[in-house]
């Protein structure tokens, strides 16, 4: 059985941070695929440990944009 999750990858600094959404697991690679795969086979320690039993739902679409505020003061 396959369980589909949101990632969402963040680059800080020299590395790329990948956090999955639904279960909070997070992993780190230097380029955007080795984030991928590092957090895809976190969760899947993170699913041996704790099992597959009552899992949150995908979150669905998921819309991110960057954008800038003004900072007065």
């Amino acid at each position: 059985m396959n369980k589909r999750f949101t990632a969402v990858i963040t680059k800080e600094e020299k590395w790329y941070v990948s956090h999955c959404v639904e279960l909070g697991v997070v992993s780190q690679g230097k380029t955007i695929e080795e984030a991928q795969a590092n957090l895809k086979e976190a969760v899947e320690l993170y699913l041996e440990s704790f099992g597959s039993e009552d899992l949150p739902e995908s979150a669905g679409e998921v819309v991110l944009f960057p954008f800038e505020v003004s900072l007065t003061g």
